[in-house]
């Protein structure tokens, strides 16, 4: 069972994701305490860990502060990002199970009505489930502490930009090209799709940001 550190992490962790609190803003530990009723201790564990992963900023004598985003984070991400996250999926070709391709494959084929309904929230659901499945179906702890923390920035990004980027089905559609060569078990083919997925995302998101 989580620990109230660990629940306070993931309900403060997806308020900065999906920027209910905003990049550059104060981080006000009594209004955390009231919104999710914990004490000041797991709050404060938590900050200190979204701290670490860069989500939150601690400035001396001024206080903590929810980082801010720039076009040189989204580049510095993505630098760190398309290395791990290759090396993810051609372990994925390996060693992924076959109920694990299966539900990764089922995830991939509700973008069309997603798409369909204009419903971006839901199909950055869609895309951060199935990441979060790649990383798993990699069975590689530490790539996935890696890509996890990467992820959780880049998210970030797409939320900031979603309203002015417009439809996303078409890369989203690659998601299922991934799910075919892992099926086939070929590594070199999840990797020229990954590559070229994410390097496309990454141009999408900089062409607006």
């Amino acid at each position: 069972m989580p620990s109230l550190g660990d629940r306070a992490y993931s309900k403060i962790k997806e308020k900065i994701v999906t920027l209910e609190m905003p990049p550059g803003s104060m981080v006000d530990e009594a209004v955390l305490k009231e919104t999710l009723g914990m004490g000041r201790t797991p709050i404060r564990e938590a900050l200190q860990r979204l701290a670490r992963e860069d989500l939150v900023t601690i400035l001396p004598r001024r206080g903590m502060f929810v980082t801010d985003i720039s076009v040189a984070d989204l580049r510095k991400i993505f630098e760190a990002r398309v290395p791990l996250e290759i090396a993810c999926a051609r372990l994925a070709a390996e060693r992924a199970s076959a109920e694990m391709i299966d539900e990764m494959e089922e995830l991939a084929q509700q973008v069309p009505a997603a798409a369909e309904a204009n419903d971006h929230r839901t199909l950055m659901r869609i895309d951060e489930q199935f990441h979060e499945l790649l990383v798993q179906a990699s069975d590689s702890k530490f790539l996935a502490d890696g890509l996890i923390w990467l992820y959780a920035l880049s998210l970030r990004i797409w939320y900031l930009t979603v309203d002015r980027m417009g439809g996303m089905e078409d890369a989203l559609q690659e998601h299922l090209m991934i799910v075919e060569a892992l099926r086939h078990r070929d590594p070199d083919l999840a990797e020229a799709v990954i590559r070229t997925h994410l390097i496309k995302f990454q141009m999408r998101i900089r062409a607006v940001l």
